[in-house]
């Protein structure tokens, strides 16, 4: 499966769910490890977080050891 196939099945602006689902994480994991850095870019609507996949790729390899 190509990464563009799996980019199509998303929206451009991602929820909490739909970002956690593309990490392969649990919700409640995204808020511990990954919601709760600042160096996370996300677009704010209202109240509501929405993230890119482009920025969550950024922010997972700058974090790698």
């Amino acid at each position: 499966m190509r990464a563009d196939s799996i980019v199509q099945d998303y929206p451009y602006l991602l929820t909490r769910e739909q970002a956690s689902r593309f990490l392969g994480l649990d919700p409640k994991s995204f808020d511990k490890y990954i919601r709760q850095h600042d160096t996370l870019s996300r677009f704010m609507i209202g109240r509501q977080e929405r993230y890119t996949i482009k920025s969550l790729i950024n922010f997972i390899e700058n974090q790698s050891i």
